[in-house]
């Protein structure tokens, strides 16, 4: 007699406690599901990955440190075992039997109570497969279910929906890079070719800004490198990071290096593709859509408008103004009368503002601050070039956020 069928179930966790146990790649994966469910996440690990830290340190879920307690799971609706351990994994399972509470195994889906399903979410259509306890045979029907969706010609949830042209699901080859931008932080701002590039990777390099829900679609079996978890200083990251890519790829993998944003907008992207081309690996470069433009769009602001900036432009802000070290020419800037966007310069804000005012840039000009541009946890402010440092301490503004400096950032008020 074959074993019996799951029971498919749509939970709605806005509100309500889950426990994940484990602070590696899978609960890297699977905690940004949960947190876009509004689920409260409670997450119980001696250690964390980077990507994890980052949504502890932004308030989203709370860490306890330390090893699993029964008693973490009073008031749970769910628990997720995201451990290797099968101990360890055995123990959350008894204490979520004795509390009639789901648990999720990531070592053994046997001796779990519930199942992650494969999904794929296309708005507010979410398609969620069970390949009947085959992981492979759940994410090669999801495949399928997302390129059909993603084949049609009109929008999803109308009377009529046109039928798409036939989707090619050739097989990918094997022994290459991708070099995929990610976007600025909305999972659905990912561009098709990268999207389909990313289900088809066998090793998975990404960083801490790429959107979390685009590492829970990944294939089973896939390698995740977290990036920003490798050591060392910034070049010697950078150095390990370009050895994973072509060893990986000699090796005959296909290898997606996921960057928030674009690969070649402060991505480093152009030194990975180096690297590659030296060794002989084949690379794919995807563009992204850049923060740069995206998350000032998502806060209302565009950054050229007829008759107020016929230019604008884009600058890092990671080295202070007056440091030997920065390639930016501040003053020239400070004369443009177009739109300026300063990525990563939140920590040197005082002294940009500062030394844009001092060559000319007027101090009433009008800025906008927007920290997480196109997700969920989107904040933004106005401001003044002469206010701004200020008023961005005061509202608790932190990174990743852009900066808008110009006439633009009130050009579409009523």
């Amino acid at each position: 007699m074959s074993a019996p069928n799951p029971y498919p179930l749509g939970l709605r966790l806005a509100g309500r406690r889950v426990v994940v146990v484990g602070g590696g790649a899978v609960a890297t994966r699977r905690v940004p599901a949960l947190l876009d469910a509004g689920a409260d996440v409670l997450l119980v690990s001696p250690e964390l990955t980077p990507a994890l830290r980052a949504h502890v340190d932004a308030g989203r879920l709370h860490w306890e440190p330390r090893r699993f307690a029964p008693d973490d799971l009073d008031g749970a609706w769910l628990v997720q075992a995201a451990v290797d351990d099968p101990v360890a994994a055995a123990a959350v399972s008894a204490a979520a039997a004795e509390r009639r509470i789901f648990c999720v195994r990531a070592d053994d889906r046997a001796a779990a109570t519930a199942w992650t399903p494969a999904v794929t979410r296309h708005g507010p259509v979410t398609v969620a497969v069970l390949g009947g306890g085959d992981p492979r045979r759940a994410m090669t029907v999801r495949d399928a279910v997302r390129d059909l969706l993603g084949a049609r010609k009109g929008p999803l949830l109308t009377d009529s929906v046109e039928e798409g042209a036939p989707v090619n699901n050739a097989a990918a080859g094997r022994g290459r890079v991708a070099l995929v931008g990610a976007g600025p932080g909305d999972p659905e701002l990912i561009t098709v070719k990268g999207w389909r590039l990313l289900t088809e990777a066998d090793v998975v390099v990404a960083d801490r800004l790429v959107p979390g829900l685009l590492l829970d679609e990944l294939r089973t079996g896939v390698e995740l490198v977290d990036a920003s978890k490798i050591p060392y200083g910034p070049s010697r990251a950078q150095e390990e990071i370009n050895r994973i890519l072509v060893d990986r790829a000699l090796a005959g993998a296909f290898v997606v290096r996921l960057k928030g944003g674009d690969p070649y907008v402060f991505g480093r992207g152009g030194e990975e593709l180096l690297a590659c081309a030296a060794a002989g690996v084949p690379v794919t470069v995807v563009p992204g859509v850049t923060s740069s433009i995206a998350a000032p769009a998502a806060a209302g602001v565009p950054v050229t408008h007829r008759a107020v900036a016929h230019e604008f432009t884009v600058v890092s802000g990671h080295v202070a103004p007056d440091s030997p070290a920065s390639l930016v020419r501040w003053d020239a800037l400070a004369g443009l009368r177009g739109t300026l966007v300063i990525l990563m310069g939140l920590k040197n804000l005082a002294a940009i503002t500062g030394t844009l005012i001092g060559h000319g840039r007027p101090a009433d000009t009008p800025v906008a601050v927007v920290q997480e541009g196109t997700t969920g946890d989107q904040r933004s402010l106005r401001s003044t070039l002469g206010a701004v440092a200020a008023d961005v301490v005061a509202a608790g503004l932190r990174p990743p956020a852009v900066v808008v400096v110009g006439d633009v950032v009130g050009a579409l008020d009523g």
